[in-house]
């Protein structure tokens, strides 16, 4: 199933909607194979949000299967949206910014994500100092500025991979 959606007031030509949707095509061909090597059961959902490819796996039951391939923290998925990003690189010569999720797993880390840094804007602005945030993938931290924007509030990140971290100003 393929859904396109882009969010207010961003609009995607029909070139980059296609090649969008020919980089969610490789990388669901990918993952299939990657579930049946793995004998995993999961159905895979392709969509273009914005300005880039998003894939999802998600399971017809419990996902408990699932749970394996996002790992501790999500230190498989990063690592299976690495390989998916590659392989599409390898079909289509281009970089891929796809991003993958699996049973969930970024979908609810956004949500959380974003009532941090919704949180922290909100700590910031009343106490009229920076808050300085752990530290966080690149995924993490671009969450956290959208929410801190959406707050109305500056954000910027600090510090050098793999300790790089968000501070929210006042």
């Amino acid at each position: 199933m393929t859904d396109t959606t882009a969010p207010e007031g961003t609009e995607v030509d029909s070139d980059t909607l296609t090649r969008l949707e020919q980089e969610g095509e490789i990388a669901a061909d990918y993952l299939e194979g990657l579930l049946d090597i793995a004998d995993l059961d999961g159905d895979i959902d392709m969509d273009v949000e914005a300005d880039r490819a998003a894939v999802s796996v998600i399971s017809e039951g419990s996902g408990r299967d699932l749970q394996k391939l996002v790992g501790r923290d999500g230190e498989v998925l990063e690592a299976l949206q690495e390989l998916t990003r590659l392989a599409v690189h390898r079909e289509t010569g281009d970089r891929s910014r796809l991003m993958l999720d699996i049973a969930g797993f970024r979908a609810q880390k956004r949500e959380e994500l974003a009532e941090l840094g919704a949180k922290a804007a909100q700590e910031a602005q009343s106490s009229g100092e920076a808050v300085k945030l752990r530290p966080m993938t690149p995924f993490e931290r671009k969450v956290v500025h959208d929410a801190v924007k959406a707050a109305g509030l500056r954000s910027e990140s600090e510090g050098e991979e793999p300790q790089r971290c968000v501070v929210v100003l006042p």
